[in-house]
């Protein structure tokens, strides 16, 4: 079996689910259950013998202790994370806490537990850190995309801390001899990811009828990856990813945010048209820009492509049709992911507006 951490978040559930969709063998599934954390993305799995969904956090040594004691997996991959900059920037310490301490403490217990392993258990165990390309920094508009080797330069306290992850991981691979990966992806996209993040927001926004808040000038640039692909990356490097090594996962899809917002517009005037005929651009609403906002990002993933043999199946006009089409089908679940404490924090953030 396998251990995975922050396995009801939006690319761990998704992880998940599509893991069993390949594999019969069991999962035991480790989150907080904050407020990005929603079993309802697992609901299908409800009495499935193969997933074991126990809650608690990546800090907690005598619990991931006892997990791996009991479990014994021959894998830990790690989603646990905060993960929003604009939550990073408002509260900061919740970011260290996880992303640092918690990481830390984590890897304290897959030391203890790498020691107990002998041969062949041992020669197969793999830990593996699920990172962000944000540890890079920002890029000029015609510089190359970050490849492996690029020079770490975080610019908000959501990526100092991923990136004080990363280098925990890497320090326990070389002076433990921890068995580790580690990935660094760009902007993912797709089903179950709470509405904070750009795409979501715009399509929860626009069916609404509220404000589509883009910062600044929205000439921001991402790399955008569709989730079932970084999925499929992450299985991939699990599988014959070389120990110690670091492999950047991205979609080849550098689009503006403003971009994007015009391409969620015009496929929901297709698909949900307003009952009074106009465009949903109409709700188009700049904001003042966040504190630090990275201009560009983009991912060279040719090593991944080179050494493993992956590369995405989906381009970005199908991955945003699939994910369109997806949160219109799922109506009750956006309902009860943006009630009570999202909207709150929404108002605050954004205007009570948004």
């Amino acid at each position: 079996m396998i251990l995975v951490t922050g396995g009801a978040g939006f690319i761990g559930s998704n992880f998940v689910l599509d893991w069993f969709a390949r594999h019969d063998e069991a999962i035991v599934n480790l989150d907080a259950l904050t407020y990005a954390g929603n079993l309802a993305n697992l609901a299908s799995l409800v009495g499935d013998p193969r997933h074991l969904f126990v809650r608690g956090d990546i800090g907690d040594r005598a619990l991931v202790d006892a997990l791996l004691a009991t479990h014994r997996p021959r894998a830990v991959l790690n989603f646990a994370a905060e993960s929003h900059v604009d939550r990073s920037i408002h509260g900061p310490e919740d970011f260290v806490q996880t992303n640092i301490v918690g990481t830390f403490r984590l890897l304290e217990a897959l030391r203890a537990y790498h020691a107990t392993l002998e041969g062949a258990a041992r020669d197969a165990f793999r830990v593996l850190h699920v990172s962000t390309d944000e540890v890079y920094g920002s890029l000029a508009p015609d510089a190359p995309a970050f490849s492996e080797t690029h020079r770490y330069e975080p610019n908000s306290p959501y990526s100092a801390s991923k990136a004080a992850s990363d280098h925990l991981v890497r320090a326990y691979h070389h002076t433990y001899g921890l068995p580790v990966l580690t990935t660094n992806c760009s902007n993912n996209y797709g089903p179950y990811q709470f509405p904070e993040k750009l795409i979501p927001l715009v399509i929860h926004n626009a069916l609404a009828g509220k404000p589509l808040p883009v910062y600044g000038d929205g000439r921001q640039v991402r790399d955008w990856l569709y989730v079932g692909d970084h999925c499929a990356a992450i299985r991939r490097v699990l599988e014959a990813g070389r120990l110690g090594e670091t492999y950047n996962i991205g979609g080849w899809n550098e689009q503006a945010n403003l971009e994007v917002v015009g391409t969620l517009c015009r496929m929901l005037d297709g698909l949900a048209a307003r009952a009074d005929g106009a465009s949903y651009a109409s709700q188009i609403e700049f904001v003042r820009d966040r504190p630090g906002h990275d201009r560009r990002y983009a991912i060279d993933a040719r090593k991944i492509e080179r050494d493993l043999g992956w590369r995405p199946a989906q381009t970005f006009a199908s991955g945003i049709q699939r994910t369109v089409e997806w949160y219109l089908a799922h109506g009750d679940w956006v309902r009860s992911v943006t009630s009570g404490s999202y909207r709150e924090w929404v108002g605050a953030h954004y205007g009570q507006g948004a």
